[in-house]
């Protein structure tokens, strides 16, 4: 029965994430919430995890997730999916694209006494930058042309020695 409860209280804070209600997100955030961020270079509690939400959430309107696996394992649920949203506003400097976004999400939220009170999260960060045009990468019939062009490069080094 609690594992039910504690599906339905994560899947509520990312619905009200999605519902752009962020003070009805942050009241089921613990008072002790500590967030493992892939890329971050440390956790964040919960006040760096509340501006790191704004930023995101203010760069980008229209988001929703969807999750395609809820898992419960006792005060853990883990949620795979997808969040999809559009780029409006500035994010890391970058200024809005207007580009819709897609990238692949995992999470491990941990409920105590009703409140969420430690999130992991992984997100393709790689997917992010390549869909906004910060990344470029290439695609299997520009290989062979960039490994030529190495090694071009590599020869003209050498004959100059």
């Amino acid at each position: 029965m609690l594992s039910n409860q504690n599906k339905a209280i994560v899947l509520q804070f990312y619905k009200a994430f999605d519902d752009r209600k962020m003070e009805q997100a942050l009241e089921l955030l613990a008072p002790n919430f500590i967030a493992r961020m892939a890329g971050m270079p440390k956790p964040l509690n919960g006040e760096e995890f509340k501006q790191f939400g704004m930023s995101f959430y203010l760069a980008f309107s229209q988001g929703e997730h969807v999750f395609d696996e809820v898992l419960v394992a006792g005060d853990k649920v883990v949620t795979c999916g997808t969040f999809t949203a559009t780029h409006l506003g500035e994010f890391q400097g970058l200024p809005p694209t207007g580009k819709q976004i897609s990238l692949a999400v995992m999470h491990i939220d941990r409920v105590e006494n009703g409140k969420i009170a430690q999130h992991s999260g992984q997100g393709d960060a790689l997917g992010l930058m390549q869909q906004l045009g910060i990344v470029f990468l290439p695609g299997p019939k520009l290989i062979p042309h960039i490994l030529r062009g190495a090694a071009s490069k590599l020869f003209k080094k050498s004959a100059h020695k």
